[in-house]
């Protein structure tokens, strides 16, 4: 029951990532601010048509990190608590994400609505990058050394720690995470594109967005089949049912997706739904791209999420000592915790469903420069 349950909350988890990589459109728009959108009108409409949807995007990487604190809090503790510098940065980045969109229009702002800008921009661009970093550890793992018998110890009762004083920021020197950082930002900037075309009615931008989801929307398509070709062949580590023994083994993640077959599905009906999604734009009239596009980028990045733990694979490998890996059996909560959190679980699609009626209510009209005019219209 217990290996059902682990696995059961790693689905859970997985998605909530998957979900993150999607919202994560609002980033990839805001990475537009600087460039792409230039004229103050078309950067108010911009700044506003997301404006809408950040809250979501941040509470659903709240959710993702209590999630993992509730299901799997060792590996909480040791990637929140030993890569710090790595989250506190995403942090950071997501606050002034936050506080842009508060104050820019706020009366008596003496930073300047250009400030804030700037700073949605430095979300939008490293913002997404460190998280597909961050993602990118799930593979690569961490220099941290895990001991449970420490927990005793009164003076330091620390089951893992870091072995190094960069603490999380040398993951952004390992080629893999870096890939998969340009995947999630080039992700983000596509459906960003997409959004925009989607929901604002302002010609002269949304032929700029067409016109860049030209060379944005290859562009993630390459980047991703790069990392699939870099995850397939790169070496995994199998942990052994009986005895917990790791082991190494070549090719794993692709074992993965063949052994498991249905992650392998997901994949390919992900990838067929974002070469889909952007298709329809580029040789069609687009309706409907960016949730087909979504979608697939959803499936995508679920089914990779499912292969770094299933199939009895170590998610976060330890780069010290193997055998000090963390694994679903022995980095998650008791039998008990996550038998109480999948009955709680069981409300997440009455959530899903309100989640889904409140969006349609808020884009069921484009969103114009007569809106913005409005004497009731809040604006960003």
């Amino acid at each position: 029951m217990l290996n059902i349950l682990q696995q059961y909350w790693w689905v859970i988890v997985s998605l909530l990532g998957a979900l993150l990589v999607f919202l994560m459109f609002v980033q990839g728009g805001q990475s537009l601010l600087f460039g792409t959108v230039k004229s103050k009108e078309e950067k108010t409409l911009l700044v506003n048509a997301l404006g809408h949807k950040w809250e979501l995007t941040f509470t659903t990487l709240v959710t993702f990190g209590g999630a993992i604190f509730a299901s799997f809090p060792l590996y909480y503790s040791t990637s929140f608590g030993g890569a710090y510098w790595l989250w506190m940065t995403i942090l950071f980045l997501f606050v002034i994400q936050a506080v842009s969109y508060e104050f820019r229009s706020k009366a008596g702002n003496f930073l300047g609505a250009k400030t804030y800008e700037t700073f949605l921009f430095l979300n939008g661009m490293f913002g997404t990058i460190l998280i597909g970093v961050a993602v990118g550890t799930f593979f690569t793992g961490g220099a941290f050394i895990m001991n449970k018998s420490s927990i005793t110890n009164t003076l330091q009762p620390t089951i893992s720690y870091w072995t190094n004083n960069y603490h999380g920021l040398e993951a952004i020197t390992v080629p893999f995470n870096m890939l998969m950082g340009i995947v999630v930002y080039f992700a983000a900037r596509t459906l960003g594109l997409l959004y925009i075309i989607m929901q604002i009615d302002f010609e002269p931008l949304a032929k700029k967005a067409k016109n860049q989801i030209k060379i944005t929307g290859p562009a993630f398509v390459l980047a991703f089949v790069a990392l699939l070709l870099s995850l397939f062949t790169m070496t995994g580590y199998h942990v052994n049912p009986e005895n917990g023994f790791i082991s190494a083994v070549r090719y794993k993640y692709l074992f993965n997706m063949t052994e498991l077959i249905w992650p392998f599905i997901m994949l390919f009906t992900g990838v067929i739904l974002v070469i889909g999604g952007l298709a329809n734009t580029l040789f069609g009239k687009g309706k409907g791209s960016f949730y087909i596009t979504g979608a697939g980028v959803v499936l995508a990045v679920w089914s990779l999420l499912i292969c770094a733990a299933f199939n009895n694979t170590a998610f976060f490998v330890s780069t010290v000592d193997i055998q000090n890996s963390l694994t679903l059996q022995n980095s998650s909560s008791s039998e008990f915790t996550l038998k109480v959190m999948a009955y709680a679980s069981l409300m997440v699609p009455f959530v899903f469903a309100y989640i889904v009626y409140v969006w349609r209510a808020m884009t069921k009209v484009k969103m114009s420069n007569e809106d913005l005019l409005k004497p009731d219209t809040h604006k960003y």
